[in-house]
């Protein structure tokens, strides 16, 4: 009963659902700042989460009906079971489990693989198209995420994300090592492309595209899509706390994530959109290299 309760309350499912209310409307608070524009209510996103509830939702004529409805709820799933590890490392590093951070790394793809899938499904051009785009991005960022989260788990010997927390309040975090300061910043670039936020968001492009692979979508079905992203805003930037900086003070572990999730904004709101070649290459040569230089330094035990 008390896992259920983890995975659907607390600090599973509804814990992170409003941590990522909450962080979209800071997000939109600070963007309409930087613009000089008062913005919407902290608490908007929520209000548009509830309208979207009570609209209607339509399936295009020719899509996958069962593909099409379904494939939303398995990115929400996996995001809700993600953040339920992750504060679980930070609780109680003790339970966790052998290779969870090998679990995380799988269902964080799951998200983006229920975008893709959703838009095929669809049936709409314009909806394969970002679902093509985002098939790209994921070939090109994935690769150097995973090496960038590699140097923790060099720098303590643990694969299990509750042994990496503990080893690393022991005896210092890794974002205080030359070669975990180095795959921060790499993460940090890479979680941006995996948010699909400026300068990565050519998937969703409004200018080009309207709305990629959600074009077709409404109701309930966005309304989850959007609550995935939302959350997605909270659990990435806290798997980097969880590898790089840790801590056992709430205090800490909210300064800290306030602090990548400001550095993410910035980002959006100071960068044009990169074409998709752009981006490929972007991952693909200075982000893999950079990446790379670190797994060597965090091998040279610097």
């Amino acid at each position: 009963m008390s896992t259920l309760f983890s995975y659907i309350f607390f600090p599973g499912f509804v814990f992170t659902a409003l941590l990522g209310i909450i962080a979209s409307g800071i997000d939109r608070k600070v963007t309409a700042r930087i613009q000089w524009r008062q913005g919407p209510p902290l608490l908007q996103p929520l209000y548009d989460f509830i309208k979207l509830l009570g609209k209607e939702t339509l399936v295009p004529a020719g899509a996958s009906r069962l593909t099409f409805l379904i494939t939303p709820v398995f990115g929400l799933a996996a995001v809700s079971i993600v953040s339920t590890i992750l504060w679980g490392a930070l609780i109680n590093p003790k339970e966790s489990f052998v290779g969870d951070f090998i679990v995380v790394l799988y269902l964080l793809a799951i998200p983006s693989l229920s975008i893709i899938i959703g838009g095929f499904a669809s049936r709409n051009r314009i909806a394969s198209l970002g679902a093509s785009r985002e098939m790209k991005f994921i070939l090109s960022y994935e690769l150097p995420f995973i090496m960038v989260l590699l140097i923790p788990v060099i720098q303590t010997g643990n694969i299990r994300l509750g042994d990496i927390v503990t080893a690393q309040m022991s005896s210092g975090l890794s974002v205080g090592t030359v070669s975990g300061f180095i795959a921060l910043l790499a993460g940090i670039l890479c979680i941006q492309a995996k948010l699909g936020l400026v300068p990565f968001d050519a998937s969703e492009a409004e200018q080009e595209i309207v709305a990629g692979p959600f074009i077709e979508y409404s109701g309930t079905p966005l309304a989850i899509f959007k609550l995935t992203k939302w959350m997605m805003l909270v659990t990435l930037p806290l798997f980097l706390v969880v590898m790089y900086m840790p801590s056992s003070n709430p205090v800490h572990i909210a300064i800290r994530y306030i602090i990548i999730l400001v550095l993410t904004i910035l980002i959006r709101n100071t960068n044009p959109r990169l074409r998709i070649d752009q981006v490929m290459r972007f991952f693909w040569t200075k982000v893999a290299f950079v990446s790379l230089i670190a797994v060597i330094l965090a091998l040279l035990k610097l």
